[in-house]
């Protein structure tokens, strides 16, 4: 039974990222919100559910360390992994917000974990991320969502009427239920995929960093795979790194709120990689003539990836 979930998951997966686009990019037309707007919300939520679900009752259940290396192993696959791909299928061109802004935001956000990890401990005595570390991290979260408001109200023309496709309750139905396929097909692939793992004796961090993040990470990558091949590549974009600031700031602050999260000495290496990885996003833009990640770089970055899990192994 498990392995027919873990197949079907990944039909589950495939259609619903294709549901949540259409539904995301009708919304986005209809009221002239920018796809990298609605790829740094709508999509970058509902595609976030998965590492939500699975880091909140992986720490209730007292398995902390598998929740904090699925945040993590999640935002390096985000950047190395789902831009990889997409930029395989057709160069992504980087706005300008995004570069200047969005960027910067998603390593901010991984310094700061790392910045108040290591703090507590230094203070406290305790390697654990507290309720009073994860309500820091919620409060940058609402000033990333005041930025967000701010941009989609600039980014509207006044003078425009709204775009009129189809009728809003079924945007608003197909972005319900791609994010319910997300849901349920992350879900399955990634119980199906550490069945398998634990059946070869793999140890619980190195299952979080790899099969479950990666797994729950899917949603994001059959996503912006999805947006790049339908030329959305703002959204593609958009949802990678919206979902590596939703990863650290929303879902590590409000479980860190539920029950504190242990911190040891591996994680600091991780969220190195995370800042590594991002970095390498901000060397591709400058590296080429235009901004973009090209489809070389987009290579690159998969093998940056694949050196990344022999580390692990090696680890």
């Amino acid at each position: 039974m498990v392995y027919l979930l873990f197949v079907l998951g990944f039909v589950f997966l495939i259609k619903g990222a294709d549901v949540l686009v259409n539904g995301a990019s009708a919304i986005g037309r209809r009221f002239r919100i920018s796809e990298m707007v609605i790829g740094l919300t709508i999509v970058s939520f509902g595609t976030s559910l998965p590492e939500l679900l699975v880091t909140t009752m992986a720490s209730i259940n007292g398995q902390a360390e598998l929740g904090l290396g699925n945040i993590l192993g999640s935002n390096i696959a985000n950047v190395l992994i789902i831009l990889g791909i997409a930029a395989l299928i057709r160069p992504l061109p980087i706005p300008r917000d995004t570069y200047f802004i969005e960027i910067p935001f998603s390593i901010l956000a991984a310094l700061l974990l790392g910045f108040l990890a290591n703090a507590n401990i230094f203070y406290t005595g305790q390697n654990a991320i507290g309720r009073g570390e994860g309500g820091i991290m919620l409060y940058f979260f609402f000033l990333f969502m005041v930025y967000i408001f701010v941009v989609a109200r600039r980014k509207k023309t006044e003078d425009e009427a709204p775009i009129v496709g189809q009728p809003l309750i079924k945007s608003v139905l197909l972005i319900i239920v791609g994010v319910i396929a997300l849901y349920f097909g992350g879900g399955w692939v990634v119980d199906g995929a550490t069945h398998i793992a634990l059946l070869f004796g793999i140890s619980e961090s190195v299952i979080g960093l790899t099969i479950v993040a990666v797994g729950t990470s899917l949603p994001e990558l059959v996503t912006s795979a999805v947006a790049a091949y339908k030329n959305n590549t703002d959204m593609a974009v958009g949802n990678a790194i919206g979902s590596n600031i939703f990863n650290i700031l929303w879902i590590l602050g409000f479980t860190s709120i539920l029950t504190p999260i242990p911190f040891n000495d591996h994680s600091n290496q991780d969220i190195l990689m995370v800042l590594i990885s991002t970095s390498a996003l901000i060397m591709a833009v400058l590296i080429g003539k235009k901004p973009r990640i090209s489809r070389w770089e987009g290579a690159i970055f998969m093998l940056i990836y694949c050196g990344y899990l022999y580390s692990l192994i090696q680890r």
